[in-house]
């Protein structure tokens, strides 16, 4: 599925891509704009590489049917945009209690409601982090560019395998349905990786124990049909996966269920840093609205104005060593530009506190924000 040399691809066709080459072999999906090429593609190819598409009666319906395909070993995958995700919370949040690798994308649009269908927004930040209700972590990633959304779909998938987790790939429409030039690495160059299974044979396997996994606080896990016979539930439970009202048993399991991924979170944040060693200015930003931030923050520095620009890859968990990074270094404001009201600026106003002002730079109804507008509110801040 990925041939060496260039390529004309959508961002949709290219998580596809990414997805079969990291192993996906179940879809079960609801076709819902902008996010419907990503269903219509594997619809087309996943037979081709003896995998299933199931089109469900709606989103709910999907994100079971991927938790029940990756319960039976199969790597699995749904995509939807902000209405239908919405729905999905409910099963996402079996899916994190059950500790169900998987993948979840969210093609953004405007809302709320059913909002501008076709129409780009990055409104659904915080759903993302705190639709699913309870303490947990969750883990969520933003591609700006086509290739992006091949390369992390691919790294998608590889962290819900090694931390038994869902793994939220949150695109935009502009990205989702943007065209470039790309060349995707070959098979042989891609790193992919599976879940780690237990050694431990069916009569002594506990599916949630606490010290069984390479990772620490992340179990094996078998897969049914191979003769390991294991309950998983939305329930509070223990190691043996049966439902506990013991608080000693479940505050240990939720701890370690919430440290997997914060204790790592070293390992599973990633972001881009440009001209930051001497940023005087520094702009935040993320997927399609990153790429305008680039074209402002490099035009200020042709002008003489020392900007720099911050790119979170990973949304959640947030970054906040690097922007305790770019705090440290006083600059004399922190910028950011998103395509909502203001939401990831949340927990980077609770970083930064008192000591450096943060400029927001927002639009609404579908419309990008222009290198134009983050330039001039960069010279502003000067």
């Amino acid at each position: 599925m990925t041939k060496k040399g260039p390529r004309l691809l959508q961002g949709n066709e290219a998580v596809v891509e990414g997805a079969i080459a990291a192993g996906l072999r179940f879809f079960a999906g609801y076709p819902i704009t902008p996010s419907t090429e990503i269903a219509e593609q594997c619809a087309a190819k996943l037979p081709k590489v003896g995998g299933k598409f199931i089109q469900m009666e709606d989103e709910i319906a999907s994100m079971a049917a991927i938790c029940g395909a990756s319960l039976a070993g199969v790597k699995s995958m749904t995509a939807t945009s902000g209405p239908g995700f919405s729905l999905k919370q409910e099963n996402l949040g079996f899916a994190v209690k059950g500790e169900i690798p998987c993948v979840v994308v969210n093609v953004q649009r405007v809302g709320p409601s059913t909002g501008m269908p076709t129409s780009p927004a990055q409104g659904d930040v915080m759903q993302a982090r705190w639709g699913a209700h309870g303490d947990h972590e969750i883990v969520a990633l933003c591609p700006s560019s086509v290739k992006e959304a091949f390369t992390l779909t691919v790294e998608a998938f590889n962290i819900a395998e090694e931390y038994r987790t869902p793994v939220i790939l949150l695109l935009d429409e502009v990205v989702g349905h943007l065209r470039e030039k790309v060349e995707l690495p070959s098979k042989e160059e891609l790193v992919v990786k599976d879940r780690e299974k237990p050694t431990l044979p069916p009569g002594e396997y506990k599916p949630f124990a606490m010290d069984q996994g390479k990772i620490p606080g992340v179990p094996p896990l078998a897969a049914y049909g191979e003769g390991y016979r294991f309950h998983v539930t939305g329930l509070t439970h223990g190691e043996d996966g049966f439902p506990t009202n013991n608080p000693a048993i479940a505050e240990k399991q939720l701890k370690r269920l919430n440290e997997k991924i914060s204790a790592n979170r070293d390992d599973l944040v990633k972001v881009e840093k440009l001209h930051l060693d001497d940023a005087e200015v520094v702009v935040v930003a993320y997927g399609a609205t990153a790429r305008s931030a680039r074209k402002a923050v490099n035009d200020a520095r042709a002008q003489g104005i020392k900007a720099g620009m911050l790119r979170p890859i990973t949304i959640w968990p947030f970054a906040e060593n690097e922007m305790l990074e770019v705090k440290a270094k006083s600059p004399k404001a922190v910028i950011v530009a998103e395509m909502n009201l203001g939401q990831l600026v949340l927990p980077i106003k609770r970083v930064m506190g008192d000591s450096v002002p943060v400029i927001q730079v927002n639009k609404l109804a579908g419309q990008l924000i222009e290198p134009e507008e983050i330039l001039s509110a960069i010279k502003e801040a000067i």
